[in-house]
C-alpha cells in the first residue's frame, strides 16, 4: 500500500480537538489539555459538538463525524489530537467519507477506541495516523515529560523517531521469541482490532509489524481476542509482534473469573504467540499505562526481539 504522509506541525499551528468516542466528565480535563498543548507552542480550537453528550458518545453519530470531516477540510487545522477514548468511533465508519481524509492529509493523534479509525483511514486512504496522547486522558492535569518529547518527536521531526525508549520506571522489556523482523508498523487496542475482524476497515496485516495492547481484561478474553487473530489467519502473515503494557490485565484477585486455574498475561502470549516463530517482545512503553511513546502507523519499522528494541526507520510526517 502506498502511503500519504501529512505536514509535520509546528510552533504556531493550530490543532484541532475532537471527541470520536465518549465524552470527558471533567471539564478541567480540556482545559488543562488545551494548556498543555499550548504551552509547545501550538493553538487550539475545540470541535462544535465536544461538549455534548448522548448517553456513553460524545454525541450523535452525525455529530460528532461531521466534527471529525470538519477539522480535515478546515485549511486552519493544520493537526487534529482526539480528546479520550471510550466508545463510538466504529459506529461513523460507514457514513465516514475516507475521500475528505485523503485530500486533507493531517496529523491524526489517537489511541484506545480510536484504534477503529486508525485502522479505517489506513485501509482507506494510506495516510500515516498516530497512536498517542489525548487531551483530556493524557496532557491533563500535566503532560508527563516521555509522553511530551515522543508526541513532539514523533509529529513536529522531519528525521526517523529511530529506537523507542524504554522508561526506567517500567519493567523490562521480554522475549516472547526472539529474531529480527522489518515492515509496516501497524496496530493498536487488540479489542479493536479483534473487532474489525472481517470488515472493510481493518488494518493491512501482509508483512507488517503489529504492535498491541489493552487495558483491564482478563487473560482469557486477551486469549480470546488472540485466539480470532489467529484463526481469521491475520497473525499468520505478519513480521513481528509487539506487545506494549497491558494495564490491569490479568486475573481479578478479588472476584476471579476461573477460581480452579488460570493463566497470567504473559503464559497467554507465550502459548498463543510463540509458536509463529517470528519476533515477538512484550512489555514496551507503549499502553493505557502512564508511559505512551508516540507511533507512526503505516511506516517502515525495524524489531530485534533478542535486543527487545523496536525502531522506527523513516518519519511519519513530511
Amino acid at each position: 500500500m502506498n502511503i500519504l504522509k501529512p505536514q509535520a506541525l509546528k510552533p504556531g499551528d493550530t490543532i484541532g480537538i475532537v471527541a470520536p468516542a465518549s465524552h470527558s466528565a471533567l471539564p478541567s480535563a480540556l482545559l488543562n489539555g488545551r494548556r498543555s498543548l499550548e504551552a509547545l507552542g501550538f493553538h487550539t480550537v475545540t470541535a462544535p459538538h465536544l461538549a455534548d453528550r448522548h448517553g456513553f458518545l460524545a454525541g450523535r453519530d452525525a455529530d460528532r463525524l461531521a466534527d471529525l470531516e470538519g477539522m480535515f477540510t478546515d485549511p486552519d487545522i493544520h493537526g487534529i489530537v482526539c480528546l479520550r477514548g471510550g466508545y463510538g468511533s466504529v459506529r461513523m465508519l460507514q457514513r465516514m467519507d475516507f475521500d475528505i481524509v485523503r485530500t486533507n492529509p493531517k496529523v491524526f493523534v489517537g489511541y484506545s477506541d480510536i484504534t477503529a479509525l486508525h485502522g479505517a483511514i489506513h485501509q482507506r486512504t494510506g495516510l500515516v495516523t498516530f497512536w498517542g496522547p489525548m487531551v483530556a486522558s493524557d496532557m491533563s492535569p500535566g503532560f508527563h515529560p516521555y509522553n511530551r518529547d515522543a508526541f513532539m518527536k514523533a509529529v513536529t521531526g522531519a528525521d526517523s523517531i529511530g529506537s523507542i525508549v524504554h522508561p526506567e520506571d517500567m519493567p523490562p522489556v521480554q522475549t516472547i521469541h526472539g529474531g529480527m523482523a522489518a515492515g509496516p508498523l501497524i496496530g493498536g487496542t487488540l479489542s479493536l482490532l479483534a473487532a474489525a475482524v472481517g470488515t472493510p476497515y481493518e488494518f493491512e496485516y501482509d508483512g507488517a509489524i503489529l504492535f498491541f495492547e489493552d487495558v483491564g481484561e482478563e487473560p482469557h478474553r486477551i486469549d480470546r481476542m488472540l485466539t480470532q487473530l489467529l484463526q481469521s489467519g491475520r497473525l499468520d502473515c505478519l513480521s513481528g509482534i509487539v506487545i506494549g503494557e497491558c494495564a490491569g490485565c490479568g486475573s481479578a484477585p478479588d472476584n476471579p473469573a476461573f477460581p480452579y486455574g488460570n493463566f497470567s498475561i504473559e503464559e497467554v502470549f507465550l502459548d498463543r504467540l510463540q509458536p509463529l516463530g517470528i519476533p515477538v517482545i512484550y512489555g514496551l512503553g507503549i499502553g493505557h499505562g502512564t508511559f505512551k511513546a508516540t507511533l507512526p502507523l503505516g511506516v517502515r519499522a525495524t524489531l530485534d526481539g533478542d535486543a527487545r528494541t523496536l525502531a522506527i526507520d523513516e518519519p511519519g510526517v513530511i
